[in-house]
């Protein structure tokens, strides 16, 4: 497994170059680019300049190992859904042009008054349409584990079985809901076959087992990305250290 970082909430500040410096000084070997951010990897990015994000990463030891949308698909306002669908579809080809692997979008609630598996169903098959324009771009959509209700992981594996579609996949985002009597294995096993990226957060909360979680992952045969969701710091680098050295012991 491999160790990166989320430009969401560390690094939301920094420009690209600054964000490939510090990764390399601390040992981070991936980012994923969070949108709205001040590295500012849009869809309104000319050619030239998507050229040349690609560039900035390939001459360095960081890869660009996604970007992280917040495009979602439970809307029961077909307008709204239509745009964040249309929307994931241009920040695929973004993800395509600057040489980022994936793209991150994220179910976030159950409307309530709309059936839940009519909701369930609809992101499913906005996945499905997201996932087969993506693949030809080869890129990959992931689904993050998120949002009221939609976090549930039984949720999270009848969207993935409702979407059926090999470029889809699942971002597991190691929420407090996955723990269940101390443990994330029950969960985990309802998506371990769709898991192909991992969000992590703060190591030293000890009711969530990460050394169980990590553990499972390599059981998975799992060899993507562990991307650290973190706060800033006036002493990023320092923290960055810090969070390599104890993902590196929970690791073992």
């Amino acid at each position: 497994m491999k160790l990166g970082l989320v430009t969401y909430n560390m690094a939301k500040e920094w420009d690209i170059p600054t964000i490939i410096e510090r990764c390399e000084a601390t040992g981070f070997q991936g980012v994923e680019l969070r949108t709205t951010h001040a590295h500012n990897v849009e869809t309104n990015l000319s050619a030239a300049e998507r050229r040349d994000v690609r560039k900035q990463f390939g001459e360095s030891a960081v890869e660009l190992a996604g970007l992280g949308s917040a495009f979602e698909f439970h809307s029961p306002d077909s307008e709204e859904l239509r745009q964040n669908i249309e929307g994931t579809k241009a920040y695929s080809k973004l993800a395509s042009d600057v040489g980022a692997p994936g793209v991150k979008v994220r179910p976030n609630g159950l409307p309530d008054e709309v059936p839940e598996q009519t909701t369930l169903e609809q992101i499913g098959l906005s996945l499905r349409e997201c996932g087969e324009f993506a693949n030809n771009l080869g890129v990959q959509i992931r689904l993050e584990v998120h949002g009221r209700q939609t976090s549930h992981l039984p949720h999270v594996r009848t969207i993935m079985k409702i979407a059926d579609h090999d470029n889809v996949s699942v971002c597991w985002n190691s929420n407090p809901g996955e723990v269940v009597d101390g443990s994330v294995k029950s969960n985990f096993d309802l998506v371990k076959d769709w898991i192909r990226l991992v969000h992590i957060n703060e190591l030293h909360r000890i009711e969530y087992p990460w050394r169980e979680l990590f553990s499972l992952l390599k059981k998975a045969k799992y060899d993507g990305y562990c991307l650290a969701e973190i706060p800033g710091s006036s002493d990023p680098e320092r923290v960055m250290n810090y969070y390599r050295a104890l993902w590196t012991a929970l690791c073992e």
